[in-house]
């Protein structure tokens, strides 16, 4: 059993490395590695990730949802893992090509993403779901892309911990239109490809994030939860890389088509510093 002073030790030692993170992404400042001691499993990860929420000035918007990375040439793991998604960083997707910020030095990526709203709030303290439950909570799927970011170049090859603890290697999300019928779709008819600069990087669909992208609001329901941090009404929930994670350099253009769902174009571009406001206090 872990004594009271190492719990006192390691719960210190992850607020310090949230500031550092939180501070480096403010400042559009990479990191040359994890700024600290590495968390030593997820657990210890989410308590990073949990320090660094009330130093980031903006509120939650919603979640996404990944899979744990794997070392170079092999498989992502089945695992989940969750990160915030902050209000000022939803963008909606606009008929020309959506910018977006990325941190030089640092780690950006895009990726395909069926987008879960919820229309009602989850009720404190359920840690269970079924899928029928959790339907039951959502008003909406919607194309989207998800812009990850982090100060360290990298982030996935150091693991998962460095992900879960990074806000999940997050860095927005640019939310596309809803989909018709999206109850009534099969995941594997709802499709999509990455293409940056002309070059397709992956295809994919709603049926290549294991399970669907309801099993990721399903763990996500019970993860949040536990964390005291029940998903609420209007939540975004990005539910999995659909098409891998595609790395994207600032002044880059990357469109992400889904077919007859739409096509949204992005562009990345040098993140300013402060562009968020100040480390909070």
């Amino acid at each position: 059993m872990t004594s009271p002073a190492a719990q006192a030790a390691t719960y210190a030692e992850a607020k310090a490395v949230a500031r550092r993170l939180v501070e480096a992404r403010l400042a559009a400042r990479p990191l040359p590695g994890f700024p600290g001691p590495l968390p030593r499993n997820l657990a210890e990860a989410y308590q990073v990730q949990d320090a660094a929420i009330p130093l980031w000035p903006d509120a939650i918007a919603g979640w996404k949802v990944g899979r744990v990375p794997a070392p170079p040439g092999q498989e992502a793991s089945s695992e989940r893992l969750a990160g915030p998604i902050f209000a000022r960083q939803v963008r909606p997707a606009g008929p020309g090509a959506t910018p977006f910020p990325v941190l030089v030095g640092g780690f950006a990526a895009v990726e395909a993403e069926f987008v879960i709203r919820l229309g009602a709030d989850a009720p404190a303290g359920k840690l269970d779901w079924t899928l029928d439950e959790a339907d039951a909570l959502v008003a909406a799927w919607h194309i989207g892309v998800e812009t990850a970011g982090s100060p360290m170049a990298d982030v996935n090859r150091i693991g998962g911990v460095a992900v879960a603890g990074d806000f999940g290697n997050n860095a927005g999300v640019i939310l596309g239109p809803e989909i018709p019928g999206w109850r009534g779709r099969a995941p594997e008819t709802m499709a999509c490809e990455v293409l940056i600069e002309g070059r397709s990087m992956g295809v994919g669909s709603a049926a290549s994030i294991p399970g669907g992208p309801m099993e990721s609001l399903v763990f996500l329901l019970g993860h949040c939860a536990a964390r005291g941090l029940p998903l609420k009404a209007g939540a975004l929930i990005a539910t999995g890389a659909a098409t891998g994670v595609h790395d994207i350099l600032a002044g880059q253009t990357a469109r992400v088509t889904f077919g007859a769902l739409g096509d949204i174009v992005c562009r990345a571009e040098p993140a300013q510093v402060g562009a968020l406001g100040e480390i909070v206090t």
